[in-house]
């Protein structure tokens, strides 16, 4: 396909989630199965621009003066680096391509005054009724914290140290251009994509095959290292999924930690067996909904719970959820996260301690679910993050926003401050 053809199958695939309201990946591979002739360099570069517009839909609809599907995409392929004079040769003669906007409108695009009278929300491309909690959450700096949640993401792995080092996994994947992630020690890093390029497909290598990697962003690591699974102790992973944490956990003990792992969800915990398998991880016992957890209570050292939440740390991948959530999904989401603090502390040991994770950014979702916990519970207090990260990551730079919390402080990771993922981190610790 000519570039005309792929950004009018862009605004194809736009339309039809905006007339029948659904995810992004969805809409994608229904038009991938309905046009088979479109190559994968094709799908990718649709992709691509599909998600583009996704992540900067408000910033690109004021600048390119519409709303409209296809000045949306076009905004998306010059933001993307595509000069006016490239894109004027590529759609010459395509008999596919819309209509080319008007020399003004592209010069209007590109000046660097057009976001300037923009409204914080557009400029921060997120919804009117996000502005106030962002930046009651990031400070200041909001703004700029949301457009790095608009940026094209990194893909990052763990190496799995059950099975390799992470040099030997570095060597592997040397062909993608793959290095060490700049906090986690177990960490690797293929850069954001550029243009019409995309990730390599990682999970056909023999390294992840085998076990020696998994796919795991920076953020989420440094989260299991800072819960610190020691060897000989008793770990439930309350909210386990399809098990990220649980094998970061056994990697961390070096086999040697009795790990729990139980999700209310058995669609997301389903595939934790395979990776269970692959990863070498032993000593890790999965839980179902249907068991009867009651002779676990009171009994672990250490329980973490990576709450369900709005995933506010993840626009980069997931930027459509940007749109759809409203505040009445952000109060269920309290609420569950609450109930599940509720639930999962109660598995807590005398002395033992709670992990609270979230990949959201949003205060609602966590400092302030750690405030009405602590409100309730004063057999619990809260730790120092910020010193838990001094001695788990010793000589790493303070990659993180730090709020204290009565006697503790929590941590906020966000892309414009670490690199990672949008992740949230607080230990709690129950009286002896």
């Amino acid at each position: 396909m000519r570039l005309g053809g792929r950004i009018a199958a862009a605004v194809e695939v736009i339309e039809d989630m905006t007339a029948r309201r659904r995810p992004v990946a969805d809409a994608l591979k229904d038009w991938g199965l309905a046009h088979r002739f479109a190559g994968s360099g094709d799908r990718s570069a649709i992709g691509n621009m599909v998600y583009d517009v996704l992540r900067r839909r408000r910033s690109l609809a004021h600048r390119m003066g519409s709303e409209a599907p296809a000045a949306l995409v076009f905004g998306a392929v010059l933001d993307a680096g595509q000069t006016p004079e490239a894109l004027r040769a590529a759609l010459e003669g395509d008999r596919f391509a819309p209509p080319l906007p008007s020399d003004d409108v592209i010069q209007r695009f590109l000046s660097s005054e057009t976001l300037k009278d923009a409204p914080e929300a557009v400029a921060a491309d997120v919804p009117d009724w996000l502005a106030g909690p962002l930046k009651a959450s990031l400070g200041d700096d909001w703004i700029a914290e949301a457009q790095t949640l608009s940026d094209r993401p990194p893909l990052d792995m763990r190496a799995n140290l059950l099975k390799a080092e992470r040099n030997d996994v570095l060597a592997d994947l040397k062909p993608f251009a793959a290095e060490p992630t700049p906090l986690s020690p177990w960490g690797l890093r293929i850069p954001p994509i550029e243009g019409e390029g995309r990730h390599p497909n990682v999970q056909v290598e023999r390294g992840f095959q085998t076990g020696l990697f998994e796919i795991q962003d920076e953020g989420s690591q440094i989260a299991a290292l800072l819960a610190s699974a020691q060897a000989g102790t008793r770990i439930l992973d309350y909210c386990a999924g399809a098990g990220g944490k649980t094998l970061a956990l056994a990697a961390a003990s070096g086999n040697a930690a009795e790990i729990h792992a139980f999700d209310a969800d058995r669609q997301r915990l389903a595939p934790i067996w395979d990776r269970i398998a692959r990863a070498g991880a032993e000593g890790v016992e999965v839980h179902s909904p249907r068991d009867d957890l009651a002779s676990l209570h009171g009994t672990m050292d250490l329980v973490l719970v990576d709450a369900p939440c709005t995933g506010a740390g993840t626009w980069r991948r997931r930027p459509d959820a940007k749109w759809r959530l409203s505040e009445s999904q952000l109060q269920k989401r309290m609420a569950e996260q609450d109930a599940v603090l509720e639930k999962a502390s109660a598995f807590v040991k005398p002395g033992g301690r709670l992990a609270y994770v979230t990949c959201s950014v949003l205060r609602e979702e966590n400092a302030a679910r750690v405030e009405a916990f602590l409100a309730s519970h004063p057999e619990f207090r809260l730790c120092d993050a910020e010193a838990i990260w001094a001695e788990t990551l010793p000589g790493a730079p303070q990659a993180y926003h730090a709020e204290r919390v009565r006697d503790g402080a929590v941590l906020t990771l966000t892309p414009l401050r670490s690199g990672t993922d949008g992740f949230f981190f607080a230990m709690l610790e129950r009286a002896a």
